[in-house]
């Protein structure tokens, strides 16, 4: 069976089976609690959904971008990324009044600096969290304070499948209670956790929420990534990727994506190499991963809910 048949009836099973619920986009979805698949990653298998086009490029320089800590748009945008743009232009047409399009609010993003520090901060998300997890000092006189230098938890994972692969503490998390009401958007693939075994790494992601319809091709992609960039640093062979996710659902208004990839086959096996290796897993760049063999179908457009 084709590896993305998993994904398709899952799509088929919420679409019928799912929950109509409301939900805080006033959108409405389709909803099932609690789902699981599995992707094999050996021989440079990478799971690509086929039934439709998968911008892989911007998926990856998204995944860059978390790992350098960033949670300004800016820099995004300047590589062409927009799939940030909608919660901070939301945020400036509330705020302001002003109902300024999609390519204004980048243009002004990218060229006035102080724009984009006021309005394309997204606030503690992903990034902030994997490796500046915020730690705090003794001020004395039982008071604490912020220190400047936060938790990298990618960096402290790295260093646990290299010197103690047995362990069962390969986890980073991107739910900081603390700070949810600070972001933008509270992270949707929030726990990674990582094993080892016979000089095989594989990765497990759970995921609160996921929007399959829109969503789920890019968090498979760049968890799958993630896996392979990690083995490479820590002298592993990629092994298998495990994928959960709580809320799972589809949006009411994307019944002609489901409809239109719901007709669709799945076919072909690309693969994705490493073209070289960098002196850490924050040093590569969007030039070290070249994807083959990967012919889809048609892009299925469909409205973004923020």
């Amino acid at each position: 069976m084709h590896y993305e048949q998993q994904y398709l009836d899952l799509m088929r099973r919420v679409w019928t089976e799912g929950a109509v619920q409301k939900d805080r986009t006033g959108v409405g979805t389709r909803s099932l609690f609690g789902a699981m698949m599995r992707f094999d990653l050996s021989n440079d298998a990478i799971p690509l959904l086929t039934t439709k086009r998968i911008y892989w490029k911007t998926a990856a320089r998204e995944m860059l971008w978390f790992l350098t800590g960033d949670t300004n748009i800016r820099s995004l945008v300047s590589q062409g990324v927009k799939i940030w743009t909608d919660w901070p232009l939301d945020r400036y047409r509330r705020e302001t009044g002003d109902q300024i399009s999609h390519n204004e609010f980048e243009e002004l993003v990218i060229n006035n600096s102080e724009f984009a520090e006021k309005w394309g901060n997204l606030g503690p998300v992903y990034g902030a969290q994997w490796v500046n997890w915020p730690r705090y000092e003794d001020a004395g006189k039982g008071l604490y304070r912020r220190a400047d230098k936060g938790i990298n938890q990618i960096e402290l994972l790295v260093e646990s499948l290299k010197t103690n692969p047995g362990s069962r503490r390969h986890i980073f998390e991107g739910w900081n209670v603390a700070e949810l009401d600070q972001m933008a958007l509270p992270p949707c693939h929030k726990t990674y956790q990582f094993h080892v075994a016979d000089g095989v790494l594989s990765g497990l992601l759970f995921q609160r929420s996921c929007d399959l319809g829109l969503g789920f091709g890019f968090n498979v992609f760049s968890a799958a990534m993630l896996i392979r960039m990690l083995a490479q640093q820590c002298g592993y062979q990629p092994g298998e990727l495990i994928w959960q996710g709580g809320d799972v659902h589809l949006y009411l208004n994307h019944e002609a994506l489901v409809t239109e990839q719901l007709a669709r086959t799945p076919a072909g096996a690309p693969k994705m190499r490493l073209v070289r290796k960098p002196e850490s897993i924050f040093d590569y760049r969007i030039d070290d991963f070249e994807v083959i063999d990967y012919q889809p179908q048609a892009h299925i457009a469909a409205p973004v809910a923020v």
